[in-house]
């Protein structure tokens, strides 16, 4: 909360947004944008969520398609084409995947995030739907308060410290399926969840500190929260602390 306090303020004193170019490539159809997404993510990423920038890069033609189409089209644009609140939600995740995606790519592909986060996540305004938005607002101003935490599991700001990108896009027929399972992946991974018998405490990802407030929407306690999840449950009296986010690019 800190951080976001901090970087609030400096965008307040730096003023003007730094507008990220959009792909040149034409806008495709809905069915042939969605492939492209689908062949980005089987094609560049890792089954440990690994993303190639540099193969991307050198390649960029399907996550360009998908970048143009999200840039033109949106559950606010064109309602008519997300009837439902499965397909608004799967829309959002994934938008916000790619734009982190090209994001990452427009920006250098830098080793870390770590000392660009203001400008990465604040500043950078890309095209979403017709309009200019940065990564935190789509977030927090569009996609958290539709009110379901397992997104959290799910977007991807393209760095170590979020959750396995998976391999492909999220899917209005199955999405809670998948935000199911992503939920179950985070929390029973060691990364994620540390335990440390011995002190009867327990070190979670960080993303359950800077987003607390919507898991306890769902749940009495953090350790209750991630036990929905666990395989291993975790006793309900242990201490919690956090593992350092790493904001390192998570490249392969």
């Amino acid at each position: 909360m800190r951080l976001r306090v901090l970087l609030a303020l400096a965008l307040a004193a730096t003023g003007c947004a730094l507008n990220v170019p959009a792909p040149k490539t034409p806008v495709q159809a809905p069915e042939a944008s969605e492939r492209a997404w689908a062949r980005v993510l089987d094609a560049w990423v890792d089954d440990r969520g690994r993303i190639d920038f540099a193969g991307i890069a050198k390649a960029p033609g399907d996550l360009d398609a998908y970048v143009a189409w999200v840039g033109a089209v949106s559950p606010e644009s064109s309602p008519g084409s997300f009837p439902t609140a499965e397909s608004r939600l799967a829309y959002w995740i994934n938008a916000y995947n790619a734009l982190a995606m090209y994001n990452a790519i427009q920006s250098g592909i830098p080793r870390s995030l770590g000392g660009t986060k203001f400008r990465f996540f604040y500043r950078d305004r890309l095209v979403l739907g017709g309009k200019r938005v940065s990564l935190y607002a789509l977030e927090n101003e569009v996609i958290r308060p539709l009110g379901d935490p397992r997104i959290h599991f799910a977007l991807n700001c393209m760095v170590r410290g979020c959750p396995r990108l998976p391999r492909v896009p999220f899917e209005a027929a199955r999405l809670d399926e998948q935000l199911d399972s992503a939920a179950r992946l985070f929390f029973n991974e060691e990364r994620n969840v540390a335990l440390d018998p011995a002190a009867k405490a327990v070190r979670f990802n960080e993303i359950l500190r800077f987003y607390t407030k919507d898991f306890l929407a769902k749940a009495e306690s953090l350790i209750a929260y991630a036990n929905l999840y666990r395989s291993e449950k975790i006793p309900a009296d242990w201490k919690v602390r956090f593992i350092p986010y790493d904001w390192t690019l998570n490249r392969q």
